[in-house]
């Protein structure tokens, strides 16, 4: 997953760029010390013990990257709770309005208002990591969540349910938050994209799970199948259990705290070079200096997000507007609503809706992967563009279908690929990506709560999104109201081309200073040499 770098790195032609080097060229000269006597005389590297050693050194490094990984997909168990929800939720509602007799404008308040509701969490889970710590808001965010489908599952009202409602929403506000943060924090910039995607892959794995939760499920009698299906959801809670024995605190929250030697220790979990450890607890430690004066002045963060610099701004444009983006463009609302979408197509009968939602369950799934692999490959931007021009395509084929062949098993077989489509591009590219983005681009002192800022955004267009897609239906039917959505998708490739940069290869810290410059970074990036040097082949 962290790729490899190619046997050769190019030679800048600009001489003012040659420092950027320095440390590759110094990591060679090691090596040549290395293969060099006392008189000077080249040595053999090719001995026994030398291979031994150099098996020994990559061994190493694959313990490290090992390490960092498990340390994302652990952190990431929360997303599997908002995924199964909303998977589940899509068909969970079907029985839940025939068993509690609820009225059509209930149904998108209780589909709804988890987004609004995490809103509650968002906001102040960045407070609450910068007091507690990432790691233990991550296992703050589990028990709140798993408190409110427990109260769901067991609910005997519309009431009741909506008490657990408020709980899991304020859980998944915290966890949506935090994990992007925390695997951006404790993740080397070479692979930072890969690993900060971690928890939309896990969001699509639980979409995936809810949709097969309802297909298996949906038999069973009225009055207990929406309950199993809301009740299988606690169990992630388990496995987040024994990663809280795994996984370590963010360096940089530890050197907010002071903590250096905690920091430092992480940080040689991750990284295998003392030298690029020390260059890395550096840059944290100046950083952390920024925000501790800042905080001697007085300065509220708060304060300085309502009243941003010019840098800051461009920063909050950035992350708050690309997560809105990924919202209104109507991607919760063919998740959470996909039943109703193909039974305007044309389906019929519960068991065969169901069974068209694990299609799109699937598909979202498996194309999250694409992103994965190619994030910190060819970039954030050239995704986005990939992802935003692909869903504005499939969403007005999908309005066309819907509104000129519904009925029709050619138009059935139609909608199901367009929604599937949909789906695809948005895993590929802005579904992962809007978090990555708006984990990187702040700065230490603010990335907690602009990335809760940012939650909230998204959370609350979802919400909104989710909460009038049945109303607006019946208004202006299904395939006008995925029109508008196309439109709206057509105004976010606009964004991404004049709002967002291109962050690939870059420290948490460079792009903090590039923003302070005013400077956009290179489409494409750069490789940072740090994460370069861990990463060379020695040969």
């Amino acid at each position: 997953m962290f790729g490899k770098l190619t046997n050769s790195i190019g030679v800048q032609e600009n001489g003012n760029d040659s420092n950027k080097y320095e440390r590759i060229e110094t990591y060679a000269a090691e090596e040549e010390i290395m293969l060099t006597d006392n008189n000077n005389n080249k040595l053999q590297p090719k001995t026994a013990k030398d291979e031994d050693d150099i098996v020994n050194v990559q061994n190493i490094r694959d313990d490290m990257r090992k390490y960092v990984v498990a340390c994302a997909i652990f952190a990431s168990l929360n997303s599997v709770l908002l995924g199964y929800d909303v998977g589940v939720m899509s068909g969970a509602i079907i029985f839940i309005q025939q068993d509690l007799k609820i009225t059509e404008t209930q149904q998108e308040i209780l589909v709804g208002i988890l987004s609004i509701l995490s809103l509650l969490g968002s906001l102040a889970g960045g407070k609450i990591s910068d007091t507690i710590g990432r790691k233990w808001t991550i296992a703050l965010a589990c028990i709140v969540f798993q408190s409110g489908a427990a109260i769901m599952a067991l609910a005997p009202s519309y009431q009741v349910l909506m008490i657990g409602r408020l709980l899991a929403g304020t859980g998944i506000g915290f966890g949506i938050m935090i994990a992007p943060v925390y695997i951006a924090e404790i993740s080397p910039s070479i692979a930072r994209g890969s690993l900060t995607s971690f928890p939309e892959i896990f969001i699509n794995l639980g979409i995936l799970l809810g949709y097969i939760s309802n297909y298996v499920f949906s038999g069973l009698p009225v009055h207990s199948n929406w309950r199993i299906m809301l009740g299988v959801g606690i169990a992630p809670s388990v496995f987040l259990g024994f990663a809280l024995f795994i996984i370590p605190e963010s360096p940089r929250w530890l050197v907010m705290q002071n903590r250096i030697e905690e920091a430092r220790t992480v940080l040689l979990k991750t990284y295998d070079n003392t030298k690029e450890v020390d260059e890395r607890l550096a840059e944290i430690q100046m950083a952390a200096r920024i925000a501790n004066a800042d905080k001697y002045k007085e300065k509220a963060v708060w304060l300085e997000i309502l009243n941003p610099s010019p840098a800051i701004k461009r920063m909050l444009i950035t992350g708050c507007g690309i997560q809105c983006f990924q919202q209104i463009s109507g991607i919760d609302a063919t998740v959470y609503y996909s039943p109703t979408i193909f039974k305007d197509a044309g389906i019929k009968g519960n068991s065969e809706l169901l069974a068209a939602t694990v299609a799109v369950g699937f598909t979202k799934t498996m194309f999250i992967f694409v992103a994965v692999f190619l994030i910190d490959k060819l970039g954030r931007k050239p995704l986005l563009y990939i992802s935003t021009i692909g869903m504005t395509i499939s969403l007005f084929c999908l309005s066309f279908t819907l509104t000129f062949l519904g009925d029709q098993r050619f138009g059935i077989g139609l909608a199901i690929l367009f929604v599937c489509s949909n789906v695809a591009f948005f895993s590929v590219g802005i579904g992962p990506i809007c978090w990555v983005v708006s984990s990187e681009i702040f700065p230490l002192r603010l990335r907690a709560q602009a990335s809760g800022l940012g939650a909230v955004g998204s959370r609350v267009s979802s919400g909104v999104i989710c909460m009038s897609f049945l109303t607006l239906s019946r208004a202006i039917t299904v395939g006008g109201t995925f029109f508008l959505f196309s439109v709206i998708s057509a105004l976010s490739v606009v964004f991404v081309h004049t709002c967002v940069p291109e962050t690939k290869g870059k420290s948490l810290e460079q792009i903090e200073m590039l923003f302070q410059k005013g400077s956009e970074l290179q489409v494409g990036g750069e490789i940072e040499m740090g994460d370069a040097e861990c990463l060379v082949q020695r040969q």
